[in-house]
């Protein structure tokens, strides 16, 4: 990782993903390791700092990687971003690969 602020997850051990990112579910019955995949989107999308420290102690970076790989969509930006923070080449990535087997209306 490339990132200053994501290099020191270790020394936040209690940090928490904050629950207005998912703030459709219940979570007095969240399962954080069913749906992570959902919790890293939404940190990629919105997270600040203490979102990151959190989803990187959750599930390690490694586990973070291998969930980005399966995320099905992220936007240019994030996508792009996650690819140099965590040195994923995009062509491993599923949003990635989804985007780019998508026709677009004016490019047919």
């Amino acid at each position: 990782m490339n990132y200053i602020y994501l290099r020191d997850h270790k020394k936040y051990p209690d940090a928490k993903v904050n629950p207005s990112l998912l703030w459709e579910y219940d979570l007095a019955n969240f399962d954080y390791q069913l749906m992570k995949n959902i919790v890293v989107q939404r940190v990629i999308e919105r997270g600040w700092p203490e979102d990151w420290n959190a989803i990187l102690n959750m599930y390690s970076e490694d586990g973070v990687k291998k969930i980005i790989k399966d995320i099905p969509y992220l936007n240019d930006k994030d996508m792009n971003f996650v690819s140099n923070v965590f040195h994923i080449p995009l062509s491993e990535m599923k949003c990635y690969e989804r985007k780019q087997s998508r026709q677009g209306h004016w490019n047919s």
